[in-house]
């Protein structure tokens, strides 16, 4: 069939873009059009099929850099999306790499855990439209209330949406207001089913949070910025799926992890492929924690952050430099 004139533009941006490799500035040059313009064809070239990114995340796994993370930190694969310079938001760059990583690793039939946040629904915003078959998106944990975005329902079924897949949600709330509620939701019948069946998923996908007064868990209401000192203070490290870990990645042993509801560190470690992607350099210590916490098998991150983590890893680095 024809290309009609108005997707040819679409085609030759995203050839550009993903074959040659030019900047969304040199595009927008060579095709004589806005920067703007050809940021709208690249999406839309991701959302109708025209370009199916997973091919050419190769190139971004051949790196040096990525190669020696994985030896450093022992992890399955990483991925790093380059710096560039002329992208108003770096992040998104991040996201969209993680898309593409995120629908290669999954198979037919599989079983997906999902959490929430910005992180995990920016990915879903652009992430490509894919029909695949008897795969199930399942909620980690449980959920909050209306007026805060980026919500764990939300995060799943936005997913579920892209992947043409089953979505399940959690109808229950992430926390309790006593440990004795979340002892006795935790015990009803479908809540018990749900959370136990988080250990046989294929695939799990999801970010880590900061302990500070910028927490995710703090701005949805979940804990006050007083209380998260608090648990700084006794060791909080970083936050997985509404969890509160400590720096070897464990769950601190504090009354807010009582009262949450949400799959447990162990089921998550039982989830073969654990995709960590993270955007902000904020996050650099939540990352080392849940690394170290075993709770990450595939990452995904920009250059700035994986040289931190080189830096980090020290001598197991050098070792494979």
């Amino acid at each position: 069939m024809a290309i009609r004139p108005a997707e040819q533009l679409i085609h030759k941006a995203a050839w550009l873009y993903y074959a040659h490799g030019l900047r969304q500035d040199q595009v927008a040059s060579q095709l004589k059009i806005s920067r703007a313009s050809v940021a709208m064809y690249l999406r839309k070239a991701r959302e109708t099929g025209i370009v199916n990114i997973s091919t050419s995340t190769q190139l971004f796994t051949d790196d040096v850099m990525a190669r020696k993370l994985e030896d450093a930190l022992r992890l399955d694969a990483v991925w790093i999306a380059p710096e560039n310079g002329h992208v108003a938001d770096p992040s998104t760059d991040i996201a969209v790499l993680a898309a593409s990583v995120f629908l290669e690793l999954i198979k037919k039939g599989d079983r997906i855990g999902v959490a929430w946040g910005r992180t995990i629904y920016t990915i879903a915003d652009v992430m490509s439209y894919a029909d695949l078959q008897d795969v199930t998106v399942v909620q980690l944990c449980g959920n909050l209330g209306a007026p805060y975005s980026y919500r764990p329902d939300q995060c799943t079924m936005e997913i579920a949406r892209r992947l043409n897949a089953k979505g399940l949600n959690f109808y229950a709330p992430l926390v309790l207001t006593t440990e004795e509620l979340a002892r006795g939701l935790r015990a009803e019948p479908v809540i018990r089913e749900q959370l136990s069946g988080i250990s046989a998923c294929n695939l799990a996908l999801y970010s880590v949070g900061t302990v500070d007064a910028d927490s995710h868990v703090v701005k949805c209401g979940a804990l006050t910025a007083s209380e998260m000192e608090v648990l700084r203070r006794a060791g909080a490290a970083g936050v997985i799926a509404g969890q509160i870990i400590d720096a070897q990645g464990k769950a601190l042993d504090c009354s807010y992890n009582r009262r949450i509801i949400s799959a447990e560190l162990s089921s998550l470690r039982k989830i073969e492929k654990r995709l960590v992607v993270v955007q902000e350099d904020s996050k650099f210590g939540p990352l080392v924690a849940a690394i170290a916490g075993g709770l990450c098998t595939h990452l995904v991150v920009g250059a700035r952050m994986a040289r931190r983590l080189l830096d980090h890893a020290g001598p197991a680095a050098e070792k494979v430099a």
